[in-house]
């Protein structure tokens, strides 16, 4: 007997969809850690795992070099999800994202800057230093955007001064860069292309931390997000201080693309096209649903693309943006073509 009721079909939606993304998620972490130059049996790694028993060789390589970067992959790649998600509430458009609004090569271009300044005078950096220049970069160029959308009034060409903005603040980077020092310029051009190799304990228990807090305050933020994308007037009727919100909303998305871009670099698409393909399998944009999805399907969507980072040509290396944006470009394009498209 066919059910009609509309809440029962989307609680099971709900349901089916979350399931899906977990399992994905176990799956993948399965599946990463399992993969790699040497060849670890399931059993050896459950052993290693859960009783750190097997070859010392065998645990540093699942200990200090898979599961950090795992556990990196996933925590970030939630993160900048849900960054991306807040944008697209606050433009009210599901194009926006920091790495189209130039919100990551803000936080690119200050990375690098304190990087190179560091390295030249105090040979000396830490994870709280990439941080807090990443999100003054990242709120830098949230500003100019924002200076943008108030004299453009067209998202469309609100997104274009947005990729003008992220040439700008690679361009400088590019820059910054030649002033490095010889030995330093590698690994500064390695990071600028975005990748979750080398990451360790450190700098995965601080992401971690400051990630998930974000994330858990946004979670609490969800009626109030659920207002104001009803629009301004409702919010206040419902009684938003829409300034203040906005603040909130810029401040949480900003501290999440700025610490995915000190960790790992900038990573490209997935701010965008995750949020959208959330939204599209639950068939709602209700804040106290889509932002736990978004971070799991961000997870997911990271720890596969790192995957084949990994794997496709190795030992060579891609860069994550390359595979996220091989995935995640067609997404936004199709999200174009159907815009435009319901225009006429």
């Amino acid at each position: 007997m066919k059910n009609n009721n509309p809440n029962v079909t989307n609680y099971l939606r709900y349901n089916i969809v979350f399931i899906s993304l977990i399992l994905a998620a176990v799956l993948l972490v399965f599946w990463n850690i399992n993969s790699g130059p040497v060849h670890i049996s399931v059993s050896e790694i459950v052993k290693i795992l859960f009783f750190k028993e097997g070859s010392t060789s065998k645990v540093n390589i699942i200990w200090e070099i898979r599961l950090p970067r795992l556990i990196s992959s996933a925590i970030l790649g939630g993160g900048l999800a849900v960054s991306g998600f807040l944008m697209q509430t606050f433009f009210s458009n599901p194009i926006a994202g920091p790495y189209v609004l130039g919100i990551s090569s803000g936080s690119k271009l200050f990375v690098a800057l304190i990087l190179i300044i560091a390295l030249k005078f105090i040979n000396y950096t830490n994870s709280l230093m990439l941080i807090v220049a990443a999100f003054v970069g990242a709120l830098i160029a949230m500003g100019f955007v924002l200076l943008a959308a108030r004299a453009i009034k067209q998202m469309s060409m609100l997104l274009v001064a947005g990729i003008m903005i992220s040439y700008i603040c690679s361009a400088i980077t590019e820059f910054l860069i030649t002033f490095a020092q010889d030995s330093d310029i590698v690994n500064l051009h390695n990071w600028s292309q975005g990748s979750f190799s080398g990451i360790g304990w450190t700098e995965v228990k601080l992401s971690t931390e400051i990630v998930l807090v974000c994330v858990v305050i946004v979670f609490l933020m969800s009626k109030p997000i659920g207002a104001y994308q009803m629009g301004e007037s409702y919010a206040q009727s419902m009684g938003v201080n829409v300034k203040r919100f906005r603040v909130y909303l810029i401040l949480m998305s900003s501290l999440l693309a700025g610490c995915v871009t000190a960790f790992v670099g900038p990573i490209s698409f997935v701010g965008i096209a995750v949020p959208h393909v959330v939204k599209l399998a639950l068939k709602t944009a209700k804040p106290i649903i889509v932002v736990p999805c978004s971070f799991i399907a961000g997870s997911v969507f990271c720890m596969f693309c790192d995957y084949i980072a990994r794997m496709a040509f190795s030992p060579i290396e891609l860069s994550i943006s390359t595979v996220t944006a091989l995935f995640g470009a067609p997404i936004v394009i199709g999200m174009l073509v159907k815009r435009h498209g319901n225009r006429y």
